[in-house]
């Protein structure tokens, strides 16, 4: 059974999610992973004689055994990588997880996806910054992702279920428990406008290092993450990092130079790492979501342009499948994103291509 086997290969501290995805994608299926001969195996780059007598390991097979009763005497949802309602942005995120935990009544399959975080001693700027955010977002429905925490996290939560917007909850544990305790009496609330998500098993508690974990989850589901208030150090502006490196949009709201709690934006936005959001509308325009699809103005080409081979994939992409993502371009095309960010630059000059807010291209 498929579910067993992702379960076999997470209950192995040795096999991380990239290791797990390159031994699936080898053999076809983690059911298979299983069945595939060592020797086989064993032509895998990086994949050493512990790691395979891991694989077959008793204890391993028992804690999964154990994990998956409870997953059917509780009707926890899960959600494979691979599968078509796996979160989008995600699936492009090497070190995505094999196997996420749902609950609740969301479908992010089509939704348009932004994670906002923050400080946990939010203030009365950043909660109100919070709630207009939400309001003005409402008529495009999208799905706000954060972190179920003190702070900026539970205010954007709230502000969602005020304004029946979709919203996520990545938590750092379980689905057995909520954490902080307080917070059990939104968790209905959230499960009805949204739900919960996470990697960990029902035996995993909110240890720290599992919040780290969680935070790239949050990085990488949405195209693009909003640091609302944080001070110069703080997980906020780790989850901001995480989505720089995976060449999403980074939002960050200002506030006064000598406030604790805004430090952390003013210094992303100093620094280059983030766009400075000043309301809802600086994101709609940076993301492109307000934006028609523009008619292509005629344009006299030249008669022979001349197109290396990966530029030529690149075109044709585009031309097949009309305006996309970097993201979405790189994983068609078969190409690194930084490779087909150059060859996207070089299509432009040749007047090929032509770019749009929120790292979208379209052919001319």
């Amino acid at each position: 059974m498929e579910l067993f086997s992702l379960l076999r290969l997470q209950a192995i501290p040795n096999i991380g999610d990239q290791t797990a995805k390159k031994l699936i994608e080898y053999c076809g299926s983690a059911e298979k992973v299983f069945r595939t001969k060592k020797v086989h195996l064993l032509k895998l780059q990086g994949l050493g004689s512990r790691i395979l007598q891991e694989l077959h390991t008793k204890q391993f097979g028992k804690a999964a055994e154990r994990e998956l009763r409870y997953i059917r005497d509780h009707g926890i949802g899960y959600i494979p990588y691979g599968r078509k309602d796996y979160p989008k942005y995600l699936r492009h995120c090497s070190d995505g997880p094999i196997l996420l935990f749902a609950r609740g009544t969301f479908d992010l399959k089509g939704k348009r996806m932004i994670s906002v975080v923050g400080t946990r001693n939010s203030t009365s700027y950043g909660e109100a910054f919070c709630d207009s955010l939400v309001e003005d977002l409402a008529p495009l429905n999208p799905v706000i992702v954060s972190g179920f925490a003190y702070g900026i996290d539970i205010s954007i939560h709230k502000a969602c279920i005020r304004n029946d917007i979709p919203t996520l909850g990545v938590l750092a544990h379980g689905l057995n428990q909520i954490y902080p305790r307080n917070h059990i009496r939104y968790a209905g609330q959230l499960e009805s406008n949204g739900g919960f998500l996470t990697e960990f098993w029902s035996s995993s508690k909110p240890n720290r290092e599992n919040f780290l974990k969680r935070n790239r989850i949050i990085a990488g589901i949405s195209e693009a993450t909003v640091v609302v208030e944080s001070a110069s150090r703080g997980g906020a502006l780790i989850t901001a990092d995480m989505a720089h490196g995976y060449n999403r949009e980074v939002f960050a709201v200002p506030g006064r130079v000598d406030d604790t709690w805004s430090q952390g934006c003013n210094q992303l936005i100093k620094m280059q790492k983030a766009s400075m959001l000043t309301s809802a509308a600086d994101l709609i325009y940076m993301l492109g979501w307000d934006l028609p699809a523009p008619k292509p103005e005629p344009v006299q080409k030249q008669l022979f342009i001349s197109l290396d081979a990966k530029e030529q994939i690149v075109y044709s992409f585009l031309t097949k499948n009309g305006k996309n993502h970097l993201d979405e371009i790189a994983l068609g095309c078969g190409l690194s994103v930084s490779i087909t960010a150059a060859l996207l630059f070089s299509l432009e000059m040749k007047k090929c291509v032509r770019p749009l807010p929120g790292k979208l291209y379209e052919a001319v």
